[in-house]
């Protein structure tokens, strides 16, 4: 039977056993937690979902925390099995090939395993990419033996087509698997999952987001990134520091081996860390986004942003005046913060350690990243914006800017090489300081999340029509999300499915608009013969007809909405702006508003990231 928390008092009574999960969450109009959730009963794959909006329910009525903790401290417990480590590499089988200038080569076994890493992408277009092909041929020379060394120096001269293929044949005998088989394979990783995917974070068993370290393999990055194809090497236990409290059991490592650290850090949120070999950066094992320390931090960043929009017109008014101050280095920062207001550019000086792609944000900006145009395209003052942002995206924007800017702009290009920075006096320290004398917590990324959620909110008051279905509806929906990763340059290249995706979506169109013609002229003989004989079983036969008719035409407009998102969406990317940028709660009360079902915006995983959002919000919501 399940739990009924009736009372505050009643929860403190029942502890920590209030949060313990049981076998099944409340179903089908029980109670729990002071509210009744609505029939009809869940299906399993959602208990998962109705069981974290039960826990946040607990928690928002209650508060964040249970109890109040010092400033910076976290946790109090943290208790974890460590990561689960990637299996040993498998050696291909004998029958199974490696060429060289045509002539089989068996390869050792470090060897033959990076080689396997290049063989899988074969049919990617990475491989096709000279840098890619230089940066692999150079880290797996590095691997090989020194007999290997002396053969192997050409990569046009490998051939790893066997290899491939085995990899390919293997994929598609995974996929082919009785149901009996997937059965098996799906409860060994759901045992593996249940020993290695959950902590107990101060009593609570709270949910790991990727408990796994990353696998081995090639570094491919975003955009046109220098390190592509260059070696991912295997994460060991002796790379890995983990983080737990003094009192808890410290995880085990795999026999034979010892952790690098373990740390008792409670100001963070990681349970384990590694730093990984292409970056040098630091890699971490963190709480799901479902979990409470996750939500809370959601929560505030977004109520920051909230903040914001009560300041906002007074900070605009400052930076303009800033415009003409006599102080160049408070002119460049009222420009800079101009841009990253209007066009949402990350602030910049981000780059990480070991970083070697040209990338900037607008503090880093350079003379060469910026044209000025008088008139362009029937525009007056016009900044043509051209340079590599982070992950080697591309950003490429021209927008007509207020005039004082323009005219700051020539006075800061004055006597410049294109090299020089365009902003030298401003830096993001410089910057984010009088940012936080503006608003406490207010950053760059404070602005960019503030302008990601307020556009999709206007847009979603612009482009909805009441009166459209639930497709129209969503094509809505998905406009104005893509109006805000337009704003953020969330970009993505064409898919390689596209152009057979569309091409069938066209077929079911056509043939779809076949079978409405069919039912048009239908509907016209069924009106003749009544009209003729005037006869009720006649009657009955055309709203039958025209019934028909209506459904089909129904699916037809659905199908050519479809087409127009996928056309529209083809290069954008919307998933970064949605999980990162975007309010959920906007989406919440949107879906509220028009009766849209929140799984249509948001799949299972960012359902329970957003459980927080879900539970709390009514349509009438405003950021």
């Amino acid at each position: 039977m399940p739990c009924v928390v009736r009372s505050r008092r009643r929860w403190f009574q029942l502890g920590k056993q209030a949060w313990r999960r049981p076998k099944q969450p409340p179903l089908n109009g029980q109670q729990w937690g002071w509210k009744v959730l609505p029939g009809p009963r869940t299906n399993p794959r959602e208990q998962d979902l109705q069981w974290e909006s039960c826990t946040w329910r607990l928690r928002m009525e209650l508060g964040w925390e249970e109890e109040k903790k010092e400033d910076g401290v976290k946790w109090k417990q943290l208790e974890h099995r460590g990561p689960y480590f990637v299996p040993p590499y498998e050696p291909l089988p004998k029958d199974v090939q490696f060429y060289y200038d045509g002539k089989p080569l068996k390869l050792s076994l470090a060897t033959e395993e990076i080689a396997t890493f290049y063989a899988k992408m074969l049919d990617h277009e990475y491989t096709t990419k000279e840098i890619f092909q230089n940066n692999f041929f150079h880290d797996w020379r590095k691997e090989m033996t020194s007999e290997e060394q002396e053969i192997i120096k050409d990569l046009d001269k490998c051939d790893f087509g066997e290899i491939h293929k085995y990899f390919v044949d293997k994929n598609e005998a995974r996929k082919a698997l009785p149901k009996e088989e997937k059965q098996k394979l799906k409860e060994e990783a759901d045992k593996i999952q249940e020993e290695y995917g959950y902590c107990i974070l101060d009593g609570h068993r709270e949910k790991i987001g990727n408990f796994k370290t990353e696998p081995p393999g090639l570094f491919r990055g975003r955009g046109e990134h220098p390190k592509m194809g260059m070696l991912k090497k295997r994460i060991m236990p002796e790379d890995v520091i983990i983080n737990c409290s003094k009192d808890s059991k410290i995880p085990e490592p795999p026999e034979g081996h010892k952790w690098k650290e373990v740390r008792f850090d409670n100001t963070v949120t990681w349970l384990a860390s590694w730093t990984e070999n292409i970056q040098n950066t630091f890699k971490y094992i963190m709480l799901n986004p479902s979990s409470k320390l996750k939500g809370e931090k959601d929560w505030q960043k977004y109520e920051v942003a909230r903040r914001l929009k009560d300041v906002v017109q007074t900070i605009r008014a400052q930076y303009r005046k800033d415009w003409k101050s006599k102080e160049i280095k408070k002119r460049q920062r009222a420009v800079a913060l101009y841009f990253i207001d209007k066009l949402a550019l990350r602030a910049g000086n981000e780059k990480e350690e070991g970083e070697t792609a040209d990338t900037v944000g607008c503090c880093s900006l350079r003379v060469e990243h910026i044209q000025l145009h008088p008139q362009l395209d029937g525009q007056e003052h016009v900044v043509e914006f051209d340079f590599l942002g982070k992950d080697s995206i591309r950003y490429y924007n021209k927008v007509s800017v207020e005039k004082p800017v323009f005219k700051n702009l020539q006075l800061f290009m004055k006597n410049k090489d294109p090299s020089d920075d365009l902003f030298e006096h401003l830096n993001t320290t410089f910057l984010n300081k009088h940012l936080q004398d503006l608003m406490d917590g207010l950053t760059a990324k404070v602005f960019r999340t503030y302008n990601a959620s307020i556009t999709l909110q206007e847009q979603l008051k612009a482009l909805t029509n009441p009166e459209d279905n639930v497709a129209g509806k969503l094509l809505s929906y998905n406009r104005a999300n893509r109006a805000v990763a337009i704003l953020c340059n969330h970009q993505r290249s064409i898919p390689k499915t596209f152009a057979r995706s569309m091409q069938v979506l066209q077929e079911k169109i056509d043939a779809k608009k076949k079978q409405v013609e069919e039912a048009q002229e239908e509907v016209k003989k069924a009106e003749d013969e009544f009209k003729d004989t005037k006869d009720a079983k006649a009657e009955v036969y055309v709203e039958k007809k025209k019934k028909l008719l209506k459904r089909l035409e129904e699916q037809l407009a659905k199908m050519n909405i479809q087409a127009t998102d996928k056309e529209e969406n083809k290069q954008i990317a919307l998933g970064t702006s949605k999980l990162n940028y975007l309010d959920p709660r906007i989406t919440v009360a949107w879906c509220k508003k028009f009766g849209i079902p929140i799984e249509r915006i948001y799949n299972k995983t960012q359902r329970e990231k957003f459980a927080w959002a879900i539970d709390m919000t009514g349509e009438d919501f405003e950021f």
